[in-house]
């Protein structure tokens, strides 16, 4: 298959320091050129004067200078370009291999991150090996750059474990099913590594819709008057299941943080050169002591919410076409070929490669176990429960009439 096609500390200073108390929003944080902020009757996307946006790659592959943010990617090579796009392709290759999967009834479900490889690639790379990153659970491209066994990710999705990795060992938390929470959770470790004193900084994901939950203010809030290390990294992919940016927010999403106290930046999220630059400028300045800060990676969601949605009943063709003309690793490839970083021999060895990886997947997923059927009752109440064990006897007798069918040859 064709992988690129979408259809690739210093010593803290506290909470009333000059950056962490000044309520710069990302226009005047990031020292970006281009239109003035968006107001209310501007507030959805491609309509009317657009918010600042960082960009350092085109849809066409062009570098555009970037005074601000140019100095954060300044000492990239031509083979971390590669790498780059590498971590892009083999990631979409495995989200395809992991739907393909759950079509064919090896996974209960799945999250797919297909369209958003930049924003997760270019932020994940910019971590440090002792930063904390907490996902939601379509974190896959990050889980690649912190280490984590891409086939690990796939156990809680058939339904035989409840995570796959230890979070210890790669600073990478288990998945957030819980919309929202994990924010919570990243402020409290943020704060924690602060009373600490250690210099490394947090990472905290979560999409468009889940900007919406309460959790995520508290978080915010706590984050601000606590100065705590937080980075929080909105995916903005447009899309709530069903409910459009439209119907979530009257400003873009970045400018949230301004009402609390710390910058916010709006970043290409299918530029996965930006997206390192703009979150590499955000946790340096976490671990300098100067509290938190807001990314929303603006971005797209090709494919479904998880392999349960059908997003035709929701959106038309047309959208999600012209978000196929801003794809992030056919973006990169440009970049790569007109600046000849990249020649065919590297794009084939890549792709036989990909190849490789979803073989794997394949294997490693289907001699998983099967889950079982009853662990579901046994954790409900620590005692016991006898409507429990009514509902386990009434699902023991449901699936054992499966077994007589067979037997009958029906």
């Amino acid at each position: 298959m064709t992988v690129e096609s979408t259809a690739a500390r210093k010593p803290r200073r506290s909470a009333g320091s000059k950056a962490g108390n000044t309520g710069t929003t990302g226009t005047e944080a990031a020292g970006t050129t281009g239109t003035k902020r968006t107001t209310r009757g501007t507030r959805a996307a491609g309509k009317g004067t657009d918010p600042q946006l960082v960009q350092l790659l085109t849809p066409e592959g062009k570098r555009v200078k970037n005074a601000e943010f140019d100095p954060y990617v300044a000492g990239v090579t031509p083979d971390e370009l590669r790498g780059l796009y590498r971590d892009m392709v083999l990631t979409r290759r495995f989200d395809a291999e992991a739907t393909a999967l759950q079509r064919q009834g090896e996974l209960g479900l799945w999250a797919s991150l297909l369209g958003q490889e930049a924003a997760q690639i270019g932020s994940g790379r910019a971590t440090r090996e002792d930063d904390y990153v907490f996902p939601t659970y379509r974190e896959h491209g990050v889980a690649w750059c912190r280490g984590v066994d891409p086939t690990n990710l796939l156990g809680m999705f058939r339904g035989v474990n409840n995570g796959g990795w230890d979070p210890g060992s790669n600073n990478f938390h288990l998945y957030t099913i819980v919309i929202g929470s994990q924010a919570l959770h990243a402020t409290g470790y943020a704060m924690g590594v602060a009373m600490d004193g250690a210099d490394s900084a947090v990472l905290a994901y979560f999409g468009d819709g889940a900007s919406s939950q309460g959790d995520v203010m508290e978080a915010f809030n706590f984050a601000a008057v606590y100065n705590a290390p937080v980075v929080f990294f909105c995916q903005n992919n447009q899309w709530a299941i069903s409910e459009s940016n439209e119907k979530q927010t009257r400003v873009p999403l970045y400018r949230r943080a301004e009402g609390f106290g710390f910058p916010g930046v709006r970043v290409d999220g299918n530029d996965v050169l930006a997206s390192l630059a703009v979150t590499r400028w955000a946790l340096e300045r976490a671990r300098r002591g100067e509290g938190p800060a807001l990314v929303e990676a603006y971005t797209y969601r090709m494919g479904a919410h998880t392999t349960s949605d059908d997003p035709s009943r929701y959106r038309h063709d047309d959208e999600r076409i012209a978000w196929e003309a801003k794809d992030p690793i056919l973006r990169l490839r440009r970049h790569l070929e007109a600046s000849h970083h990249a020649d065919e021999g590297f794009f084939a060895e890549l792709e036989t490669e990909s190849e490789a990886l979803g073989k794997r997947v394949r294997e490693v997923v289907r001699a998983m176990p099967d889950p079982d059927r009853l662990a579901l009752f046994e954790h409900a109440y620590a005692d016991g429960h006898a409507l429990v064990d009514e509902e386990r006897a009434q699902f023991v007798a449901y699936q054992a009439s499966f077994a007589d069918t067979e037997a009958e040859g029906v």
